[in-house]
């Protein structure tokens, strides 16, 4: 092999190791921090607490003087005189290069509370962004904790699969031997094939959703798209500690996102209403300016020389028309508020309400759990019975493949009690905002 080819075949499989599956056991632990430091919707939740941080900054520049400088030149033409009758008219010469330079700063001393509220709104806007990017790094830690419980309940249903594969194909080899025996017929094998054809359907099946899911998994989360994520077995057995009272759920969830967010519409309707009683009082500002001009055109005929006088004072002003118009605005922002705190009511009702469906159906889930280790136990027992009875003749085809389909059914049925305890009680921590 040339030196040419022998470096294209080992750059070619090095790719072809770039593209093999790697296998990489993750815990929920690992699966957040992955989801907090690359999650799209998570980053884009930080950059808005970026901008209600600038907007705040923004807010307090109404603390700061207003300095305004202007200069301007210009072309003067020739002007004229007439009587007051428009009669007797005459030229008048003008100086025709004019110019102006003014320095002109505003302090705002009062402004009837307006700027406080104004920066106080902004903070509260930022409490906001920071309570929805909560919520929202929640909803996508549930969401991939979906995949990821699916990824494990299929494994599950996938070892199912295999060993009721192993087992039918054991059976098999036993019944193709009583055949050659006299003792079994040639159509009890063929069924037994079928359903184990019909097994290998279901197991591949399985194979391409734990695909699908572990694909859209790692995508989520910034990672190569040929890891195999493998969940933590170990999470069957942390649950168990976590089996606290009602009460105790009730008192985490005071802090839930979705409660936080209600308050804070709440705090922002409060704040309208003193922005608006801002509105009705007088606005208090010192003033000062410098102003050189020229030529001197009030006098006739004109002075062609600059003219430059300074000036500082106190300034007033207030809105007359605010009297009605933010009366009127006022009560409908009592209504808002009237509302805003229904709204909060609301949300925190129906907290309570999901935390204790979420805490029954995660009892529940238990009582399953146990309910279905018994049914296993019974479907393997049932299992060996039948098949000694069906090897020595007393028993059926059809009560083997019954006997056989039940196993298999219990077996799967246990996988999804497990994973639906660690389901449950995920969705609890959820609903209480702390996931």
């Amino acid at each position: 092999m040339t030196g040419k080819r022998l470096f294209l075949y080992l750059g070619f499989q090095s790719l072809l190791g770039l593209a093999v599956a790697q296998p990489r056991v993750v815990t929920l632990e690992e699966l957040f921090q992955c989801i907090d430091a690359y999650n799209r919707n998570v980053k884009s939740g930080e950059l808005q607490i970026r901008q209600s941080e600038a907007a705040i900054e923004v807010a307090k520049n109404d603390r700061l003087p207003s300095l305004q400088l202007s200069a301007d030149w210009r072309y003067i033409g020739d002007g004229f005189t007439t009587d007051r009758n428009f009669s007797n008219g005459e030229p008048a010469d003008m100086p025709h290069a004019g110019n102006s330079f003014l320095l002109k700063a505003t302090q705002t001393v009062y402004q009837g509370g307006a700027i406080s509220r104004n920066i106080e709104r902004s903070k509260i806007h930022k409490k906001v962004a920071e309570d929805r990017l909560h919520k929202t790094r929640q909803d996508v830690r549930f969401l991939l904790l979906g995949h990821y419980l699916d990824i494990f309940q299929l494994s599950n249903q996938k070892k199912v699969y295999e060993r009721n594969i192993e087992q039918t194909r054991l059976l098999v080899r036993d019944m193709e031997a009583a055949y050659r025996q006299g003792t079994a017929l040639k159509s009890d094998i063929t069924r037994y094939e079928l359903q184990l054809q019909n097994v290998q359907l279901r197991l591949t099946h399985v194979q391409n959703q734990m695909d699908i899911l572990n694909h859209q998994l790692v995508t989520s989360i910034g990672w190569p798209v040929t890891t195999v994520i493998e969940p933590d077995t170990t999470m069957l057995k942390q649950t168990a500690v976590e089996r606290l009272p009602e009460k105790s759920w009730i008192e985490r969830a005071q802090d839930a996102p979705q409660m936080r967010l209600a308050r804070a519409q709440v705090d922002l309707s409060k704040n309208s209403e003193q922005l608006l009683k801002a509105g009705m009082r007088p606005h208090l500002f010192l003033k000062a300016e410098h102003e050189f001009s020229g030529p001197i055109l009030v006098e006739v005929p004109a002075i062609d020389k600059n003219f430059g006088f300074w000036s500082a004072g106190v300034g007033l002003s207030y809105n007359i028309d605010a009297l009605y118009r933010n009366r009127r605005k006022l009560k409908q922002n009592k209504v808002e508020q009237l509302d805003m705190q229904e709204k909060a009511a609301l949300a925190e009702e129906e907290l309570l309400n999901d935390i204790h469906e979420a805490y029954v159906n995660l009892d529940e889930a238990y009582v399953r759990l146990e309910t279905q280790k018994k049914s296993v136990q019974l479907a393997h027992e049932n299992y060996y019975i039948v098949k000694q009875r069906y090897m020595n003749g007393q028993a059926l085809i059809t009560d083997m493949l019954d006997a056989s389909n039940t196993q298999l059914e219990m077996e799967l049925e246990l996988a999804n009690a497990q994973i639906g305890i660690l389901y449950q009680y995920y969705l609890l921590r959820k609903v209480a905002g702390i996931l």
